[in-house]
């Protein structure tokens, strides 16, 4: 059964800033449905990022930070935001590098998504990096404070969801790997 999904979509109207911060914005955004129904909905416009899976053989690369919503420590992949103008592959080769002080030679891009669509505009790109070189040297921004380290993949299949792994879009960003990894194989 085919469906025509037209009835689904809002039209938007006029947008308004709530609340402009150095990470992101909040908006306001009034919006009408296609039966007539208006409301105003809030949305929160960052920019694009990125996520790393940097395969280093039987472990991956992981980087340990203060995470300010979560007000604890979380062990995540290697990411960040992608520059204004800046290709989403040459920010995960940027944020590869500065975090972890390694250089991938092969980079794949294994899919994008957006963190929560409910509420949030921007998309995060998932990238896999193989055959790693160290660079020796990490180049952290200036309010970054991590470390990087290797885990083993079991541990991080095992952990991931804990209260040491958190982060929802890094077990995303690992969904993606493993599927990818899984057709490698074949």
């Amino acid at each position: 059964m085919q469906v025509n999904d037209d009835s689904l979509v809002w039209k938007e109207g006029k947008k308004t800033t709530l609340l402009k911060t150095r990470v992101l914005d909040v908006t306001s955004i009034e919006s009408t449905s296609s039966d007539g129904l208006k409301g105003d909905y809030v949305v929160m416009d960052a920019p694009d990022w990125v996520i790393v899976i940097p395969d280093a053989g039987k472990s991956f690369l992981m980087v340990k930070q203060w995470r300010h919503g979560e007000r604890a420590l979380s062990i995540e992949f290697p990411g960040g935001v992608i520059e204004a103008g800046e290709a989403p592959e040459k920010a995960a080769a940027r944020e590869l590098k500065e975090e972890t002080g390694f250089r991938a030679a092969k980079l794949v891009k294994l899919g994008s998504m957006n963190p929560n669509p409910a509420l949030m505009s921007n998309h995060v790109h998932v990238f896999a990096a193989f055959d790693l070189e160290s660079t020796g040297k990490q180049q952290l921004d200036e309010d970054e404070y991590l470390h990087y380290f290797e885990v083993p993949k079991e541990e991080v299949y095992k952990k991931m969801g804990t209260k040491e792994y958190p982060h929802a879009l890094m077990a995303a960003g690992l969904a993606l790997y493993r599927e990818y990894i899984s057709h490698q194989q074949i």
